[in-house]
């Protein structure tokens, strides 16, 4: 097969879906199979053999780590130079609907992946009223591929009840020699000032819609309550919130933006993940805490809490609710066997979510959709 993928940014390691991407490029690489990749949004390549096309941009406003693709007619001319079999469409934006409409005049199979729910942000910058606008439009969008691909069986309920027809499930795997408990480092610990203390591991954007709210809060809750010299907060990731993040926890650790092996590091270094976003579709770090051996403290609202639910590995706390949060936390910090117990849980979850067998699933029903087209049988 030659396969096509357009997505909102191909910068390695920059959030999860993107990863998600990266391992689906691999493993349709690994299985013989030519992939061609569209982006605004692109990173230097460690593979020069793999055709990576830069699509025109301008930054996001307010959040200029991120772009906005606009459509080109060399565009459609690359397409055509590449011939493919498939198109994999991961952002519905107006590139994503390029591809699409090419798809749909060339008579080619279309998959659409679902990795973020963006009308779910709208709220949290008093735009909710376009919700429904938003998702009329990824109704219309979704519903002209030929598959949909949900992460999880939540996000799939979600769509069907949006009117999303054709939804089939791509999970999402994770990277066992990258994300061990072995990579637990007592001099990181120390240069966090956290000897003997219980560390609450935060890693993701800085943003509204991530509940970031409801973390700072947390934390202010638990140095009122006394637990200052027992905790310590650490902050991985970035985002237009920190500086105000920064001033109002004053004693978490900032560890920045990280990427490679420092990432899953200082996660096997931490003790507790919480994350409350209620926006997420299937929730990537919360697979890479549980792979560190980190319990999970998340919110009932949100992909997030079908891992933890599946896995036992953790505590779903109410949406919003810094109390249930902090009784969660809480919990976690005085009972050790508990700790230890869903850490063990959350281990046993992850041994089978290897991306070769997540992804073989998914190129198994792409040949399936190219033979059809081809009239092959």
């Amino acid at each position: 097969m030659k396969i096509a993928i357009y997505a909102g940014t191909y910068v390695k390691d920059k959030d999860g879906a993107v990863r998600s991407i990266y391992q689906l490029v691999d493993s349709l690489r690994t299985s013989g199979h030519d992939v061609a990749v569209w982006s605004p949004d692109i990173s230097p390549q460690e593979d020069p053999s793999l055709e990576v096309h830069r699509v025109p941009s301008v930054p996001v406003p307010m959040y200029s780590d991120y772009r906005f693709g606009f459509c080109h007619n060399r565009i459609g001319q690359e397409l055509d130079r590449f011939a493919p079999d498939l198109i994999h469409i991961s952002t519905p934006d107006m590139v994503g609907r390029k591809f699409l409409q090419y798809a749909r005049k060339k008579g080619i199979p279309t998959g659409s992946a679902f990795h973020t729910d963006f009308p779910s942000y709208l709220s949290y910058y008093r735009l909710g009223f376009a919700e429904k606008l938003a998702w009329d439009y990824l109704v219309r969008f979704y519903n002209a591929c030929d598959v949909v691909l949900a992460p999880n069986e939540s996000t799939k309920l979600k769509l069907v009840s949006k009117g999303v027809r054709n939804i089939e499930l791509w999970s999402r795997g994770i990277d066992r020699k990258l994300f061990d408990p072995a990579r637990r480092s007592e001099k990181l610990r120390l240069s966090w000032s956290a000897e003997g203390k219980t560390v609450f591991i935060y890693a993701g954007r800085f943003v509204l819609y991530k509940d970031i709210e409801v973390v700072i809060s947390l934390y202010r809750r638990f140095m009122e309550e006394g637990y200052g010299d027992r905790v310590r907060f650490v902050m991985i990731g970035s985002g237009p919130e920190e500086e105000r993040m920064m001033r109002q926890m004053p004693e978490a650790v900032f560890a920045g933006y990280l990427t490679g092996e420092s990432l899953p590091e200082a996660y096997a270094s931490g003790d507790v993940f919480i994350f409350p976003s209620t926006t997420e579709a299937f929730c990537n770090v919360v697979l890479e805490a549980l792979a560190s051996g980190l319990p999970s403290v998340v919110s009932d609202e949100g992909g997030c809490m079908e891992l933890v639910k599946r896995s036992r590995a953790g505590f779903v706390a109410r949406a919003g609710d810094v109390d249930s949060f902090f009784t969660a936390c809480l919990r976690l910090l005085q009972d050790g066997a508990c700790l230890s117990d869903m850490k063990a849980l959350g281990l046993e979850f992850v041994e089978d979510k290897l991306w070769s067998r997540i992804n073989q699933v998914l190129i198994d029903r792409y040949e399936k959709m190219t033979a059809a087209a081809s009239g092959s049988n």
